[in-house]
């Protein structure tokens, strides 16, 4: 298993850092500077106001199916068409949630307008990680790793005639932004589709209202925790924008938006993570294997790759928002540095919390991102009138460390871990180094470019150093399996 994970970790990995920066530095980035300001923030507050009601389209059937086709492959020949069902009418309570919830907050037409199209995008988004999760459930990590590019390969198409291949000097709108997410998902869904009906014989949707109520019944719990993290790791900017007067809000939420759009940038990579681990955690614990080298091995490389990230950026946070934006930059920075260091505990939780959910433990991750969602609301409506997109930042790294170490401590309770101090202390160690050879090359070397590089690849040799990546070992892995 340890060299399945590395083997498709390596092959993920390679594909998103092929395609994923260029998707968010060359065209996402370029929309943002391009729009007229506010445009990407009224945009940026309508998609988290959709992604709050995810769960109506999901229910946590994403989650309960990865783990339940990873243990059980027969049955997705027998789930597939009635669960296809299910989604369809999932979408229709979706629709009438979202746009009832926008009547009542007072959202206006243009709102409205996005909320249709934004609203179909979360659905095809929606469906994509339904089918990918029977993919991977299947363990056919190198086609989902394909197709998890796929959405992204097409938006850089499509966005990249729109911005560079018109002859009209007519401004970018960011709706044509949307309308180029929306084809991208519809094609890559189908996609996906086609190959998900082929492994499960698929002929025809099934109604089955006992099967729906199963399904809903198994997947609430996974239902839960998707609302639950949504509200902690998406309000901040629909509150942003709701508690900081009219203008002043969208203004806020431009800025956050910077600073989030790079956070999620590299979040992409620590996601790449719980996609093969889900499958690979759920069948161990079937087959009753120990889990403890697995989650060992995963967790000691997106530390490593977290710490560097996060310690990096921060240092050069001021070069790295000029180098990409213009307007209001200073402050973007500011978010910036407190988002990028949530990055650590929110690689933490891919790990940890992709084995809670692949053991089935919900409860324990529902009190847990119950807490969450209580922390980031408190603190937001404490932070935000105060200290603006800043003050949000705060409540987010705060929520993101509390909830990391809450997980950590409910895996060790119920898989009883041997605690290795040697580890540990090889970590601490490995962190403060990091720090201190940031402080010594950001004031020594007067090129923030080549200290930047600098400071990573240093970074990256003191973990060989401290023998965190052992290469011998890695190769003696793949080799033998």
């Amino acid at each position: 298993m340890k060299r399945k994970f590395l083997t498709n970790l390596g092959f993920l990995l390679f594909l998103n850092l092929l395609v994923k920066p260029f998707w968010i530095f060359g065209i996402d980035r370029t929309v943002q500077n391009m729009v007229a300001p506010g445009e990407y923030g009224f945009y940026f507050t309508v998609l988290n106001f959709t992604f709050l009601f995810n769960i109506l389209l999901d229910f946590g059937i994403t989650n309960f199916n990865n783990r339940n086709i990873a243990q059980n492959n027969h049955l997705l020949n027998k789930h597939f068409s009635g669960i296809a069902t299910l989604r369809f009418l999932l979408a229709g309570i979706y629709f009438a949630a979202i746009f009832i919830v926008a009547a009542v907050i007072g959202y206006d037409a243009r709102h409205f307008y996005f909320l249709v199209f934004l609203g179909i995008n979360q659905f095809l988004v929606s469906l994509i990680l339904y089918l990918r999760s029977n993919i991977s459930g299947l363990l056919l990590f190198k086609i989902d790793s394909v197709v998890s590019v796929l959405d992204r390969l097409l938006m850089i198409l499509f966005c990249s005639i729109l911005l560079w291949g018109r002859n009209s000097n007519e401004p970018f709108h960011i709706i044509w932004f949307v309308y180029s997410q929306t084809l991208a998902y519809l094609l890559t869904a189908l996609f996906a589709l086609l190959i998900v009906m082929k492994r499960a014989a698929f002929t025809k949707l099934g109604w089955d209202p006992a099967f729906f109520r199963m399904i809903i019944r198994q997947s609430f719990p996974y239902a839960l925790l998707v609302l639950l993290m949504s509200f902690y790791n998406r309000i901040d900017s629909v509150m942003i924008e709701r508690l900081l007067p009219k203008g002043l809000g969208t203004a806020q939420v431009d800025i956050y938006a910077k600073a989030f759009r790079l956070l999620d940038a590299v979040n992409m990579i620590a996601y790449l993570f719980s996609v093969i681990l889900v499958p690979i955690f759920a069948r161990l614990i079937k087959d009753k294997s120990p889990v403890d080298g697995m989650v060992k091995l995963s967790f000691t490389i997106i530390f490593t790759m977290s710490m560097i990230i996060a310690t990096c950026s921060s240092f050069y946070s001021d070069q790295i928002m000029n180098m990409l934006y213009v307007g209001q930059v200073q402050e973007a920075r500011k978010v910036f540095v407190w988002l990028i260091i949530g990055f650590i505990p929110i690689s933490v939780t891919y790990i940890f919390g992709t084995l809670l959910t692949a053991n089935g433990s919900m409860k324990a991750l529902n009190m847990m991102a119950l807490a969450g969602m209580v922390i980031n609301i408190v603190l937001n409506f404490i932070l935000i009138p105060r200290f603006m997109a800043v003050g949000s930042a705060y409540a987010s790294v705060i929520t993101q460390f509390a909830t990391a170490i809450i997980q950590v401590i409910i895996a060790q309770q119920i898989f009883r871990f041997t605690i290795n101090w040697k580890y540990i202390f090889t970590l601490v160690f490995f962190a403060a180094g990091v720090i201190i050879i940031n402080i010594i090359l950001s004031s020594q070397v007067h090129n923030w470019h080549l200290a930047f590089i600098a400071a990573g690849s240093a970074s990256l040799l003191w973990a060989f150093v401290l023998k965190l990546i052992d290469v011998g070992g890695i190769i003696r892995l793949l080799k033998n399996g």
